[in-house]
């Protein structure tokens, strides 16, 4: 190590990562598990470390996952030893462990001294060894308990509280969905999951350093709010100490006397160029640099990157209610959303690679807010940056989801230490648009017979409206909260359709997708429709044979109650049930995209009304059937499509209105949009049949709504047309009755290669004859590493669209055409 100064140390940091072994300590391990310890991977979680010796087989394929459940009733032990030479222990007078996740109940111990028991996965543990640390080698241990059993003990203790399911997540500070989910695989973790190192220094280092970027006029401000951390005796107390604040050359310092931790220093920039979300402008961001010092020595240092926005919800009563409007420097945002959860069961896994690709992917789709769900984690840094980077906005949950949670020891306490960690660390970030106290917590303590169940005991209200917004008005005033989602602002029911924010899922639950017309909500924050992953993802989990909708492995991954049951209902409207397996994959998949294209397409045409719609849910967290748009392996399924042409800069749909029909356009651009809009109903084969025209001005940032005239949207054959509504190159359509009841042909189908080059491979398919419904390539079927910008493409007879597949070098068109990747709706309805 080099010192500058004998008396002052800048920070160090080591990284604590090599040479980890972990052992089965106690518990059911089998005997192969049991005898010794195994290398061990720093991050990570034990579930990998089997995995890699071939201890347990993957828990992601067939029914592993059951195979496999033991190792959430083991303790695990981990073991590492570090040297430290004699002169790098004795250059500084304060050394600390930092860890920045232990998953999750664990005992530290350094040279066989205990020096910490910790319980929560969602927090930073720092631990001051200095009095342990000896010159040479140390030996370090982190013990953990099963988190299984310590659930079941701290639920007893604390007393059961209602949720969703048997396991009672609730009752510690894990990752909910770690226990399962009706998406996810349980797989009880436990392990060293995020970075651990060695922190050593003198005189004074940062506690919290909170960092702020105001606009104000053409110009604006940053401001550092920072705490400092003093050593112990007169060389840390009694020092002067200086902190420095430097924006883009500007610099500004004060002084903290001795005996103060804390300080204030602004930097006044007199023009700065605003951050704006995705479709709205450049998400410009400035380098922040704000360090600590003595007598001239840097003893720390760090650096944030701030957007300078002004950011609210208008929540303003109006004549419909409630809104829950987002507004971005002074500009009226639609939100198009979309839910996160954890990218992999085994969060380690995901890096700033793995988070780029799925931001990516979001951003393709045409969405602008991320929503961190409240049953997974706070996501790494990596998330949050790139999320700044991109423009997307994001909206983080307080880690409380389905449940009731416990406000006593020790749980109180670790609720407020996680949520000031991370507030402190996520506060700076131009893309937070909102912090959330809960997942449908509130919502489930008026309606889900919570309050018989919990007969007086307490469920986390204090969590959500006392200390959460408490911490936020402290640490991070820039950013609106919200006691939970769904939330009513003017203490109406919590999921009141007329106020704040609304979750539907009585439809996927209960009804069928067209009533999602029946409502005009405010804010939609959660509602979803159920489809099977990719095909090569579901043939490489699952190794049925025969593999059917209802084979075991099936069974396993679909968690949701009744899910098969709800995906039959739910298609069966619609199109007629397939008998073989990839058709029936087909259908789901199709059906899947056009229920929450129904969704999209009329929330769209109620704003501002309705001023945003995220889509339950981006991710997978493993190959199974669920919700998301992107799947376990990482293809998009159909779903991402449905959602891009839904949420396109420019759209038109064609909606219900009043007794009739009427071309809504939907214009999220800086530019006003005019033209003439003409309306044919055509006969499948492309006959027009009737023909209106209108002209449309829609200002910029706004809606336009034009009536169809009776003579063009009143079908005189339903099953044999459909309507249309186009300007320009953007169209709607209209199909007067389900495909099941249609007229739909088999598609003929004249597919070609145009070209490939470095963005990809062109390929050129035409209708011949007849209307083709829903066309749409799957191309994970062509390669596993093969992805396509679009689909769910409707053509009339004679029109042509072009693929561009990427992530192959060379495409066979016989391959391509085969019925089983060029697929449409067509294939569900012609005999």
């Amino acid at each position: 190590m080099t010192t500058t100064s004998q008396q002052y140390v800048h920070r160090i940091e080591r990284r604590l990562h090599t040479a980890w072994r972990v052992r089965a300590a106690a518990g059911p391990a089998p005997e192969a598990v049991g005898g010794s310890a195994i290398p061990a991977t720093v991050p990570g979680v034990v579930h990998l470390d089997l995995m890699r010796e071939g201890l347990i087989p993957d828990p992601y394929l067939d029914d592993n996952e059951s195979a496999v459940a033991w190792v959430g009733l083991v303790d695990w032990t981990y073991e590492t030893s570090f040297e430290l030479p004699a002169s790098d222990r004795a250059a500084a007078s304060v050394h600390e462990l930092v860890f920045d996740g232990l998953d999750t109940v664990a005992t530290v111990l350094l040279n066989g001294t205990v020096v910490a028991e910790v319980a929560n996965q969602h927090r930073v543990h720092r631990i001051d060894v200095t009095a342990v640390l000896q010159d040479g080698v140390n030996d370090l241990v982190v013990a953990f308990r099963s988190p299984v059993k310590y659930a079941a003990a701290q639920s007893a203790a604390l007393g059961a509280r209602p949720g969703p399911y048997a396991m009672p997540f609730d009752a510690m500070r894990k990752s909910a969905c770690s226990f399962g989910w009706d998406w996810g695989i349980a797989t009880y973790t436990s392990g060293i999951w995020r970075p651990v190192r060695l922190e050593s220094w003198s005189t004074a280092r940062f506690d919290e350093v909170l960092v702020r970027g105001t606009p104000d006029g053409e110009g604006g401000s940053v401001e550092a709010v920072v705490r400092v951390q003093r050593a112990a005796g007169a060389a840390g107390a009694g020092a002067e100490l200086h902190l420095d604040l430097e924006v883009g050359g500007v610099r500004a310092a004060v002084d903290l006397p001795a005996g103060s931790d804390e300080a204030v220093v602004r930097v006044e920039l007199d023009r700065v160029e605003r951050w704006w979300p995705i479709g709205y402008g450049d998400p410009v961001l400035h380098d922040v640099h704000v360090r600590l010092g003595v007598e001239g020595w840097v003893l720390d240092e760090t650096a944030r990157r701030v957007g300078f926005r002004e950011l609210e919800w208008n929540t303003t009563p109006d004549a419909d209610g409630t809104p829950f409007q987002l507004v971005v420097n002074g500009q009226p945002v639609f939100v198009k959303g979309v839910n996160w959860i954890p990218d992999d069961a085994f969060p380690s896994r995901v890096g700033r690679t793995r988070y780029r690709a799925r931001l990516e992917q979001a951003a393709s789709a045409g969405l602008n807010l991320i929503r961190v769900w409240g049953g997974g984690i706070y996501e790494a840094d990596d998330f949050y940056d790139l999320a700044d980077e991109m423009g997307l906005l994001t909206w983080q949950d307080f880690l409380f989801a389905c449940s009731a949670y416990s406000e006593e020891e020790p749980l109180r306490s670790e609720v407020a230490a996680e949520a000031r960690d991370n507030i402190v660390r996520l506060a700076h970030h131009a893309s937070l648009a909102l912090l959330t106290g809960n997942n449908e917590n509130l919502w489930g303590y008026e309606d889900w017979d919570w309050k018989l169940a919990l007969d007086g005991k307490t469920w986390g209200a204090y969590y959500y409206h006392e200390l959460f917004p408490g911490l936020v008005a402290e640490l991070a005033p820039q950013v609106p909260y919200a006691p939970g989602s769904p939330f009513s602002p003017n203490g109406a029911h919590p999921n009141a359709e007329a106020h704040g924010t609304m979750h539907v899922w009585d439809l996927w639950n209960q009804k069928d997708w067209p009533h999602y017309r029946d409502l005009e909500p405010r804010f939609v924050a959660e509602f979803g429709w159920q489809g099977p992953p990719a095909w090569s993802t579901l043939t490489r989990a699952i190794s049925d044979d025969p593999l059917t909708p209802a084979s075991p492995g099936m069974i396993v991954h679909q968690k949701a109650i009744d899910g098969n049951a709800k995906l039959t209902a739910g298609v069966v409207r619609h199109f007629r049930v397939p008998n073989d397996m990839e058709t029936w994959h087909w259908a789901m998949q199709l059906n899947q995209a056009n229920a929450i294209s129904c969704a999209l397409d009329h929330y769209r045409s109620h704003w501002p009304k309705t001023a945003g719609a995220v889509v339950w849910q981006l991710n997978d967290c493993w190959p199974v059937t669920s919700w998301a748009a992107i799947d376990g392996d990482g293809h998009a399924k159909p779903l991402l499509h449905a959602i891009r042409t839904a949420f396109a800069p420019r759209v038109v749909t064609i909606q219900p209105r009043g007794d009739g029909l009427a071309a809504i356009f939907g214009n999220d651009t800086g530019d006003a949009w005019s033209g003439e809009v003409v309306f044919e109903r055509r006969g499948f084969d492309g006959s027009v049949i009737a023909r209106a025209a209108a002209s449309v001005d829609v200002a910029p940032r706004a809606s336009g709504t034009v009536p169809i005239p009776a003579e063009v949207a009143e079908a005189t054959d339903a099953g044999g047309e459909l309507l249309t509504a186009s300007i320009g190159e953007v169209r709607g359509l209209w199909w007067f009755v389900e495909p099941r009841d249609s007229a739909l042909k088999a598609a003929d189908l004249v597919v070609k290669s145009t070209g490939s080059g470095d963005d990809g491979i062109a390929v050129t398919v035409t209708a011949e004859d007849s209307v083709v419904r829903d066309l749409t390539l799957l191309v994970d079927k062509l390669d596993v590493r093969a992805s396509v910008e679009s689909g769910l493409v409707t053509l009339l007879p004679g029109e042509s669209w072009t693929f561009l597949v990427r992530g192959v070098d060379a495409l066979d068109l016989d391959v391509v055409r085969d019925p089983r990747v060029l697929r449409s709706a067509n294939q569900l309805v012609a005999e």
